[in-house]
């Protein structure tokens, strides 16, 4: 036993010499909690003296500020060897009366002598870096209440427009006037359906089915006056996606469901119309049906109106294609993504701005 006596007494010099010489807020502990060394970092961060600091027990450290039931706690179970503890978090008020937050890192330092142990204490003061957390966390809490204000606002602002088109279409004279006011007051109640949606989601993801459903009540509304004779009604698939894909997807139904609603059912024509949409992994396919008279005979020209238009456009920004059908009865309009069409709608993009 006598010739482990110098690797002991190694062992301690070169823990000494550690704190000593760290930049680190170091102390080293005797078996009896009794400082046997601080560092430098140590009495600077913690304004000790030091010059007092050594033959004080950690209880001792401020006027006995130190001395709390979670530090005794933790050391004794590093004293024992029962736990080593890497980072508690805790409150040291000081006796100047300050809140400091510490995070404190212990380690039991054996060198074989079970009666002379050694304890190495961690001690990093994080008072201001949990303050600028608090102050970041309090920065993104208010600019949410911000957004979610400005989203509700902005809804209530296209609400307001909404109606001032409505009372416009009713007044002036002309039929094709009057239907471009109600085409646009569709497409500002769309708009001003998503802000509410985005302002209750937290301006996160938006759940497509009460989005979608609420968005065809609303055209419902105003362009279904007898609903014996025309129904609208939404099966969706519970996903919920991007506000900016919500925004897309929303003007590409409205513009759809006003054109099917406007031209599938002349005359007093019964009938019904659907929108769909079926989601698998990362492709979907989204889906306006009618059961109405069908597609035009000339098709080029009832492809050519400024609705249409609209929905190739808005289809190439959420990277899908569209489709027409004449699923007798009716007309069937779809847009399709999945990967390899997302790739080929942006090759041709890419072509097409190349080429101009």
């Amino acid at each position: 036993m006598a010739a482990d006596i110098p690797s002991i007494n190694l062992g301690r010099t070169l823990g000494l010499a550690v704190v000593l010489a760290s930049d680190a807020p170091l102390l080293l502990l005797d078996e009896k909690l009794a400082i046997v060394a601080a560092s430098d970092n140590f009495c600077a961060a913690f304004g000790i003296d030091p010059h007092t600091v050594t033959g004080q027990t950690i209880y001792d450290l401020d006027y006995h500020h130190w001395d709390l039931p979670r530090l005794h706690s933790l050391i004794d179970a590093t004293l024992s060897g029962a736990a080593e503890v890497e980072a508690y978090e805790m409150e040291i008020e000081t006796s100047a009366g300050a809140e400091r937050c510490v995070v404190i890192k212990a380690q039991r330092l054996d060198y074989g002598d079970i009666h002379h142990t050694r304890m190495l204490v961690t001690v990093i003061d994080v008072t201001d870096a949990r303050a600028s957390e608090k102050r970041q966390k309090s920065l993104v809490q208010d600019n949410a209440a911000l957004l979610h204000e400005m989203q509700h606002r902005v809804a209530n602002s296209l609400q307001i427009i909404a109606s001032i088109l409505m009372q416009s279409a009713r007044k002036v004279q002309s039929s094709e006037a009057r239907g471009h006011l109600s085409d646009a007051h569709q497409r500002v109640m769309s708009i001003a359906t998503l802000q509410r949606h985005l302002a209750e989601s937290g301006g996160g993801a938006v759940e497509l089915e009460p989005y979608l459903a609420q968005l065809c009540a609303s055209i419902g509304a105003s362009m279904i006056y007898d609903r014996e004779q025309l129904t609208l009604t939404t099966h969706v698939d519970p996903v919920s996606i991007g506000g900016d894909v919500s925004v897309s997807m929303g003007l590409v139904v409205t513009e759809l469901v006003i054109n099917a609603l406007k031209h599938a059912f002349p005359g007093g024509r019964h009938g019904h119309v659907v929108v769909g949409y079926v989601a698998q992994g990362n492709d979907w396919t989204l889906s306006v049906s009618d059961d109405g008279v069908g597609m035009a005979e000339d098709a080029e020209r009832s492809r050519a109106g400024l609705g249409t238009r609209i929905v190739q456009a808005l289809a190439k920004q959420l990277g899908a294609e569209v489709a027409v059908e004449n699923v007798a009865p009716g007309t069937r309009v779809s847009l399709t993504h999945t990967a390899q069409i997302a790739r080929r709608v942006a090759a041709n993009d890419e072509a097409h701005i190349a080429a101009v």
